[in-house]
């Protein structure tokens, strides 16, 4: 840090482990007055994360001039033999997540909640917006084709640990073939966009400090990221305390979707598409964890839940696919 003339240069260096384990770690680094954050891949380095590390970098060193809430990018290592593993520092994040207890007065006011859905919103409205291009984020993603590829990929993703029939998902695959929407506007999208991923700042209104975790991230189309949100978002007259978020006195799926449209400028009448096609995705990526722990690859025991989540997605995206009113585009 000090050859690299980083924050704090020539002052001790203190190091505070924050949170991970299975997945990417995070530490505080305390040098001087100076408090930064590094983050790492675990300590047995999963294949391909070095390279998803310094993806991440290079699209938060890429959002930079934007207005786009992000941790501010520091530095990036390249080299595996300084801690292990290729890592970056950025931005200490003062704030909160939004995952289990809200804090005061957001756990006692619901109405102050609304504010946090429409913060959720309208950061990827702005990120949605970046000229990717501009930010030297040509080659990271492949717009061309992106919803093409879709379920292909991730039927091929689940094909090499299939060790069971998931009901739903072939009838959602077959639809989303035939809704495929001819064309969209290229953008960054972060690729797992929930509330899980974000954190706001202290205070009594409801103002989003920075999006988190950007492993998922690519150039591609941005209304994945709403549907993301949109997929297990319940509306005012569902289950609104059972998750990690009490969405009491958020507003509804469609005011979110009507909120996005104003704020990015992006068309949303096909938006079951993007839902179903969430769906499937997140039906997809979870079966390979939950495979990965009945096979005994995995010990986190979260992941026995995964094996439940994953037949309702399915089932929820088959759903929407038979009810839906969009008409075919192929």
């Amino acid at each position: 840090m000090d050859a690299k003339g980083l924050p704090g240069s020539g002052t001790p260096l203190s190091a505070r482990f924050i949170s991970g384990g299975a997945s990417n770690e995070i530490f505080e680094l305390q040098r001087g007055d100076s408090r930064m954050a590094l983050r790492r891949p675990p300590l047995q380095v999963p294949r391909g994360r070095n390279e998803i590390m310094l993806r991440e970098y290079r699209v938060i060193a890429a959002l930079s001039d934007s207005d786009v809430p992000h941790p501010h990018a520091i530095a990036v290592c390249d080299d595996p033999s300084v801690v292990g593993a290729c890592f970056y520092i950025m931005g200490h994040i003062d704030g909160w997540t939004p995952m289990g207890d809200l804090p005061a007065p957001f756990d006692q006011d619901p109405n102050l909640r609304a504010g946090m859905a429409n913060e959720l919103v309208d950061a990827i409205a702005k990120l949605g917006q970046v000229d990717w291009r501009a930010a030297g984020l040509e080659g990271f993603g492949k717009p061309d084709g992106f919803l093409e590829r879709q379920v292909d990929r991730w039927l091929a993703h689940l094909a090499k640990i299939k060790f069971r029939d998931i009901p739903g998902l072939d009838q959602a695959a077959d639809w989303l073939r035939k809704h495929t929407p001819g064309s969209f506007t290229p953008g960054i999208i972060h690729g797992d966009y929930q509330f899980a991923n974000t954190m706001f700042h202290h205070g009594t209104e409801a103002k989003m400090a920075a999006i988190v975790d950007w492993e998922m991230a690519t150039v591609g189309d941005p209304l994945l990221d709403l549907a993301w949100v949109l997929m297990t978002w319940p509306d005012p007259d569902e289950d609104r305390s059972s998750g990690y978020v009490d969405f009491t006195g958020m507003p509804s799926r469609d005011e979110l979707t009507h909120r996005y449209a104003l704020k990015s400028g992006l068309p949303v009448d096909a938006i079951d598409y993007y839902i179903v096609l969430a769906r499937f995705k997140m039906a997809c990526v979870l079966e390979a964890g939950y495979a990965r722990y009945v096979q005994g690859g995995a010990d986190n025991p979260k992941m026995a839940q995964f094996g439940d989540v994953v037949l309702d997605m399915a089932d929820q995206a088959r759903q929407l696919a038979r009810r839906s009113s969009l008409k075919p585009t192929h």
